[in-house]
C-alpha cells in the first residue's frame, strides 16, 4: 500500500505551495518540469493544505493555479508508490479501493472548503488535472487550455469524480461523450459546455482569475460561505454515493489486465488491444 502517514512535507518534495495575502490563499502546483503531474503524495499534500486553509479566518477565497505551461497533465506514472500491489487480484483490488477512498476523503476536504475556490487553468488539463479543476467552484482558463478525461483509453475508469461533475454541469450526454471517448476539447468548447466560466488570453489569465478571487474576497465571508454550501447541497445531492461506486469501478479496472495493457501501450506509443479482462 501507499505511505500516507506523514503530516509534513519534506524540503524539496513540495507538490504545491501556499501563499496568503489580502484574503486570498494562493495554492500553486509547483512542479512545472513534470507538467504538475499528480501522485499519491500530491493527494496527501492537497489534504494538508485544505486543513490549513479551512480554519484560517484570514482566508476568504482560494486561488488554485499552476506554474509552467500545463495546469496538470494527469497522473505521474513515474512517482513512487504509483502501482498498488497485493497477493492476489482480489487483495490488489481491495487495496486500490481503500487507496481511492482515502484519496476521495482528501479531495472532499478540498472541494468542500467553506471558502470558494477559483481555478486558473492553462495548457494541458488532462485526466486528474481536469478532475482537480472541476473540484473548484469557478474556473477561469487561458485560451490555450486543453481538457480531457483519457482514462478509458488506458483501460481504467475515471476515479476522482470528474465524469460526475461534468454530468452535473454539462449534462449526462456530454459526460459520457468525453469520458467514453477520452477526446480532448479546447477551452472554447469547455466554456460553451459550462465547464469554464471564462476564457481569456494566456497573458491575462493570472490577472483575470485573481480579479475574480478579489471580488469574492471583498464580500461578506459568512454570506459567501453560506451561499457556497447551499448551492453545493443542491448540486451535489447524489455525489457521495456516486463517488463510492466510482471508486469501486476504478479499483476493479486498475487491477485488470486491460489496464496493464493500456499503460504498456501508452509507454510504447502503440495502439492498445483490450480484451475485457
Amino acid at each position: 500500500m501507499i505511505d500516507t502517514i506523514g503530516t509534513e512535507v519534506a524540503r524539496g518534495e513540495e507538490r504545491m505551495r501556499l501563499d496568503i495575502e489580502d484574503g486570498i490563499a494562493t495554492l500553486t502546483l509547483c512542479r512545472p518540469e513534470k507538467l504538475n503531474a499528480w501522485s499519491w503524495e500530491s493527494t496527501r499534500q492537497l489534504g494538508l493544505m485544505a486543513d490549513r486553509i479551512r480554519f484560517d479566518s484570514a482566508v476568504r477565497v482560494v486561488l488554485l493555479r499552476a506554474e509552467g505551461r500545463a495546469f496538470c497533465a494527469g497522473i505521474d506514472f513515474t512517482a513512487p508508490g504509483g502501482a498498488i500491489t497485493g497477493r492476489s487480484t482480489a487483495e490488489r483490488t481491495h487495496n486500490y479501493h481503500e487507496g481511492l477512498r482515502w484519496a476521495h476523503e482528501r479531495f472532499a476536504a478540498f472541494a468542500r472548503l467553506p471558502q470558494p475556490v477559483v481555478a486558473a487553468v492553462q495548457g494541458y488539463c488532462l485526466g486528474f488535472g481536469f478532475e482537480l479543476a472541476l473540484m473548484a467552484d469557478l474556473r477561469i482558463a487561458a485560451d490555450d487550455a486543453v481538457c480531457a478525461l483519457p482514462e478509458a483509453r488506458l483501460g481504467v475508469a475515471v476515479d476522482a469524480g470528474g465524469d460526475l461533475r461534468i454530468a452535473r454541469d454539462a449534462g449526462a450526454g456530454w459526460a459520457k461523450l468525453l469520458a467514453l471517448t477520452g477526446r480532448r476539447i479546447d477551452a472554447a468548447t469547455a466554456e460553451r459546455l459550462g465547464l469554464l466560466q471564462s476564457v481569456v488570453p494566456v497573458g491575462e489569465l493570472e490577472k483575470s482569475a485573481r480579479g475574480v478571487a478579489a471580488e469574492i474576497a471583498a464580500n461578506a465571508p459568512l454570506a459567501v460561505q453560506g451561499i457556497k454550501r447551499s448551492i453545493d447541497e443542491y448540486a451535489d445531492a447524489a455525489m457521495a454515493g456516486a463517488l463510492e461506486r466510482g471508486a469501486m469501478t476504478a479499483a476493479l479496472t486498475l487491477a485488470s489486465e486491460d489496464a496493464r495493457e493500456g499503460y504498456a501501450a501508452k509507454a510504447a506509443r502503440r495502439k492498445a488491444v483490450f480484451e475485457g479482462k
